[in-house]
């Protein structure tokens, strides 16, 4: 059945639409009361992540609240490492944290390629999602980029340096590609179980790029991002690798329709590099912090940049936390007003 908002889809593809379409990367969180108040009745976010009527509701919020052109569904990219074997614990005000990482091939070979049935709540999630979305706009699934992924399984959580997962591709390459393809394996079967449960489009976020030296992230990274595109042809399919401007040139090379930059990436050094694809993005997450007036004042100069593009409508990185949610407001429907004249 068709959808009564497809302007994402349509921006995806590259076809003509009537405003730019507008969603934010992590819009359903801790920006909205509505959302704490969920969380707050739970045991943590793990629970959230992990029970199908929450995951639902809070995915939908934004929709409701926000007025954005899609939702995206909740979720956790270390739900991957978790079904191959190696769990996580959400540390409240932290972040993620692995109680057990990958330091040995012996640690390799107690993973294993993950049967997507393992990740049953994720498909359960985004079915309850569609249905109580009605049609209203599109469903976004997701999955981490497998170098990001392979990132948090050694370090055992966020860096500033990422120093031993990089260091491993020196020592150890052929380790690094062994499990590179698990994770890739492992997300291509879980990729197309979203969609199958009824995610209309694909994001890959590959949040750690930017730590990696070109030829190492061509080597590491993009060749199994690669893989994923070319395997999923059912819905467009977006690539965000924060802070690779370096490979935006062999980004051109992916089976995907749309790319989405980070708020340091110029948009018309992008406009002139990838012609053919939809370019997403890209305010700095932190303009949202300035007064309205700059807030629509920065949302319009970001939009000229990308004038005769096909173009989606995003922040550079996922909205922060302590963003006010009328700012928010102020942001999409500057896209709305400025964007449809």
């Amino acid at each position: 059945m068709s959808l009564k908002n497809d302007l994402l889809l349509r921006a995806a593809k590259g076809e003509s639409t009537e405003r730019t379409p507008v969603w934010l990367m992590r819009q359903a969180g801790r920006i909205l009361p509505e959302y704490r108040a969920v969380r707050g009745k739970l045991s943590g976010f793990k629970e959230l992540v992990e029970t199908p009527e929450f995951a639902a509701e809070v995915t939908i919020q934004p929709v409701d609240i926000l007025d954005v052109d899609a939702a995206i569904i909740f979720s956790d990219i270390l739900v991957i490492p978790e079904a191959m074997g190696l769990a996580y614990e959400m540390v409240e005000k932290k972040g993620p944290h692995f109680p057990k990482t990958v330091t040995s091939s012996n640690d390799i070979d107690s993973l294993k390629v993950a049967d997507p049935s393992e990740l049953n709540y994720v498909y359960e999630a985004i079915k309850l999602t569609k249905s109580e979305l009605d049609r209203r706009v599109p469903l976004i699934g997701f999955a981490g980029a497998p170098w990001t992924i392979f990132s948090y399984m050694i370090e055992g959580g966020g860096s500033k340096t990422f120093s031993k997962a990089r260091g491993m591709l020196y020592t150890n390459p052929s380790d690094a590609h062994r499990l590179l393809d698990m994770i890739t394996d492992t997300t291509i079967g879980y990729l197309k179980n979203q969609i199958a449960a009824g995610a209309d489009l694909i994001q890959v976020f590959d949040s750690w790029a930017g730590v990696l030296p070109p030829n190492h992230y061509s080597e590491f990274s993009l060749k199994y991002i690669s893989k994923i595109c070319d395997a999923i042809d059912e819905v467009p399919i977006t690539v965000f690798a924060k802070g690779a401007w370096f490979a935006l040139e062999e980004m051109n090379d992916l089976s995907c329709n749309t790319v989405g930059l980070d708020w340091n990436m110029n948009p018309n050094k992008a406009k002139e590099v990838l012609k053919s694809k939809t370019l997403q993005g890209n305010l700095d997450p932190c303009a949202l912090y300035g007064s309205f007036s700059e807030i629509e004042e920065e949302t319009k100069r970001m939009l000229s940049q990308f004038e005769n593009h096909s173009h989606i409508a995003n922040l550079g990185h996922g909205v922060y936390p302590d963003t006010d949610p009328e700012k928010v407001k102020c942001f999409i429907n500057s896209v709305r007003e400025f964007s449809s004249r």
